[in-house]
């Protein structure tokens, strides 16, 4: 199978996960700016819920980008990548509805966790059927980013049984590490000229 069939099909289920996810945002029963008060909390799980879906679809894109053969391992790995964000929009909405209370936002950090680990071992997977000398190996080297985001999820999720906003503050920050498309591999695309 080639590269892109599996990301046309990774395309489709992430669209489908953000249009899952707007569907949560109800129209308010009002028409002044208090109306929109008590939906504050479930728009901002979205917000920050659409962030993260849009960073894994483009560094899932260059991701892909690095594969020149696409095997049984690499087609599981997805498939895991996709299952954790597929509960995304089930996380967000519990999280949103219950006005970002504890248990809704440590249950919304594991499921970032997991998605990462997920993302993590569909890095590995590629790396270990393209070799040691891939081009995703050179691009990644040690990743201190996905291990440090892996431990920020941690961190996160524990903090959200002491105080969810500063476990919010937490998921916030791991996304602005990587909002910016991950530069390592687009260097290393454009070194070849992909």
């Amino acid at each position: 199978m080639g590269r892109n069939r599996l990301e046309a099909f990774s395309d489709g289920v992430i669209a489908i996960i953000i249009t899952i996810m707007v569907l949560e945002l109800k129209v308010p029963h009002g028409d002044d700016l208090q109306a929109l008060q008590p939906l504050l909390p479930i728009f901002l799980s979205y917000a920050l819920s659409f962030m993260y879906v849009g960073i894994y679809w483009n560094n899932h894109h260059h991701l892909l980008h690095t594969c020149h053969k696409v095997t049984g391992g690499i087609l599981w790995a997805n498939l895991n990548l996709l299952f954790w964000l597929s509960l995304f929009p089930f996380a967000t909405a519990w999280m949103g509805e219950n006005h970002l209370a504890l248990i809704p936002s440590a249950a919304y950090g594991i499921v970032l966790l997991l998605a990462a680990l997920a993302f993590y071992i569909m890095q590995h997977t590629i790396i270990a059927t393209q070799g040691a000398e891939s081009l995703l190996k050179q691009a990644v080297g040690k990743d201190c980013k996905g291990k440090a985001s892996l431990i920020l999820y941690v961190f996160g999720v524990g903090l959200a049984f002491y105080a969810s906003w500063l476990a919010q503050l937490v998921y916030f920050l791991v996304a602005c590490l990587w909002l910016v498309p991950d530069r390592r591999i687009e260097k290393a695309l454009s070194s070849l000229g992909v």
